[in-house]
């Protein structure tokens, strides 16, 4: 569905390497998280993917064609996006701001209605009491619930998220994490997603890549990761969710 083949981005005017010699492939129907510290690619490689950005060096393919070769409108018409700062617009209601694509697409309003709707339903947000309510009357949460069903109003094949749930409390995480995984299942999505959390790409990721310094280090799935922590990088990685499950089950006995 996605291919990355020796892809090199170097920050303007000649600076560092943002990505170097990155070789990856995304099946259809996978979910991919890509996770590292800061600096490591991890957003860089989503904005090669919607072609938000060009590399300097090598090819980025999606559905066999060379993002350079698609008109950046016609490619973006087949992807979701949902960022951690949502980006609702604060003047259009929860319904508008969920039919933005199809909007620009030229969808009857009857059929943007009926799409928004089905989506809020999806999300866990009754199109009835929340369809006209303007952003500042939502929570955090439904905020990003919001943005994940504006990112799928279109009907997108691929789902990019961008640490998504990194600014909300662990219950709404959870839950939100539980729900975009469903929905990821039930509308057979391929989904690459950005976290710095390693306990929540080996929690909702089918395989993790693990990124340093624009360098893939590691590119497996979860029960792998944990049962070969290499590099010293990834074991670094692991250290957290592990302390965490060890507290947990030492409080349990």
């Amino acid at each position: 569905m996605i291919r990355l083949c020796a892809v090199s981005k170097r920050w303007a005017n000649g600076g560092e390497w943002a990505i170097r010699e990155l070789d990856l492939t995304v099946a259809r129907g996978e979910w991919l998280a890509l996770i590292g510290g800061s600096g490591s690619g991890k957003t860089t490689t989503l904005r090669l993917i919607n072609g938000l950005v060009d590399p300097d060096e090598g090819t980025v393919e999606v559905e066999g064609r060379n993002v350079r070769d698609v008109r950046p409108e016609e490619l973006r018409r087949g992807m979701g996006y949902v960022l951690q700062s949502i980006g609702l617009l604060p003047h259009w209601t929860v319904r508008e701001n969920v039919g933005t694509v199809p909007h620009l697409l030229g969808w009857s309003a009857e059929r943007i209605r009926a799409r928004a709707d089905a989506l809020l339903s999806d999300v866990g947000l009754d199109p009835d009491v929340y369809g006209d309510r303007r952003p500042s009357e939502l929570s955090g949460g439904q905020g990003q619930r919001v943005a994940v069903a504006r990112a799928l109003a279109a009907e997108p094949r691929i789902l990019l998220m961008d640490e998504p749930f990194g600014a909300l409390d662990p219950i709404t995480r959870d839950r939100l994490q539980d729900l975009v995984r469903g929905l990821h299942e039930r509308l057979g999505l391929t989904t690459v997603f950005v976290t710095h959390d390693m306990g929540e790409a080996l929690r909702l990721a089918d395989r993790v890549a693990v990124l340093d310094h624009g360098k893939l280090l590691r590119l497996a799935t979860p029960a792998e990761l944990v049962a070969k922590p290499e590099p010293p990088v990834v074991a670094a990685m692991l250290d957290a969710p592990r302390r965490n499950a060890e507290v947990l089950t030492r409080l349990a006995t």
